[in-house]
């Protein structure tokens, strides 16, 4: 008997995580962890179009998240710089 239970890859999961903390974090490891999140949410859309794995949706909202932690670390970066001088 074969088993057909759908389940959401490690990937998507990291993706999402790692997005979430780049907002949570200062400029530095913001940067980092929305580029990880990036390269996780490609893998997890990648991993998502094999069967029996889900994980898409979750893997786009994290690319999309990651574009905006980008911006969010920059803007953060910036404001440190003014602050120092």
């Amino acid at each position: 008997m074969e088993s057909n239970k759908t389940s959401f890859s490690i990937v998507s999961i990291l993706a999402i995580l790692s997005a979430i903390f780049s907002f949570t974090t200062g400029a530095f490891f913001g940067l980092i962890l929305a580029a990880l999140a990036f390269i996780f949410g490609l893998l997890g859309i990648v991993f998502a179009l094999m069967p029996n794995v889900r994980g898409g949706g979750l893997s786009i909202l994290a690319v999309i998240l990651s574009f905006i932690g980008v911006i969010a670390a920059i803007i953060k970066a910036i404001i440190w710089l003014v602050s120092l001088g």
